[in-house]
């Protein structure tokens, strides 16, 4: 009989492994992935953690790509998005390269807030209501070895897929149940299809992802 999962998506992390990959795979199906690499389970529910971004100055669209990826995500069912926030500040730095006898600038330092936190309370929780069987997470974060102990010591398996899989996190390895990598040929079979339809009608993947 398949084994009862959970998936948890660290949305950023996910994102920065596939960002560089050329030809782009961001129009992601993260059922599909986790069918491919685990062919054997049976997904319960899927939850998804980011935030919402804001437009930049040398990419005004960035709201509108991951607006219209969430809503792709949508489409699958037993999908939960949980969101964090971003928290924006200045601080002073020191440069890697000094200019012109400089060591030091004040730059403005965006951190994304609550995925890593939201990630280990619904792990936890879920496992306390016995909602799986063994929890998925795909993430590479080793923030979230704790969660992992304290739901390994409670006799379920947690299985990591790794977005970056050239920097795996050594900690993760050690302490979960099974580490896997997520290759580029399973991110390309897994992408949606260019117009999806949801209850609003239809939409197209991104036009810079094509």
């Amino acid at each position: 009989m398949a084994q009862k999962v959970v998936v948890y998506v660290d949305g950023f992390n996910l994102y920065y492994g596939l960002k560089d990959i050329s030809p782009p795979v961001k129009w992601l199906d993260v059922a599909c992935l986790v069918q491919k690499l685990l062919p054997k389970v049976d997904i319960a529910g899927i939850k998804y953690f980011t935030a919402r971004v804001s437009a930049r100055s040398h990419d005004p669209d960035l709201p509108t790509r991951q607006q219209v990826y969430l809503r792709a995500l949508k489409t699958l069912p037993s999908l939960e998005i949980i969101y964090g926030h971003f928290l924006q500040h200045t601080v002073t730095m020191r440069l890697a390269t000094p200019l012109c006898s400089q060591d030091y600038a004040r730059v403005i330092k965006t951190e994304e807030k609550g995925s890593d936190v939201n990630i280990a309370s619904h792990l936890l929780l879920d496992a306390f209501h016995k909602r799986y069987e063994a929890a998925v997470i795909i993430s590479n974060d080793s923030d979230l070895v704790t969660p992992i102990q304290m739901v390994r010591e409670m006799g379920f398996q947690v299985v990591v897929l790794n977005p970056h899989p050239r920097h795996p996190s050594h900690q993760l390895r050690q302490y979960a149940t099974l580490v896997k990598p997520i290759r580029k040929g399973v991110l390309r079979a897994c992408q949606f299809p260019d117009v999806l339809t949801d209850h609003q009608g239809a939409f197209s993947k991104p036009s810079q992802w094509r």
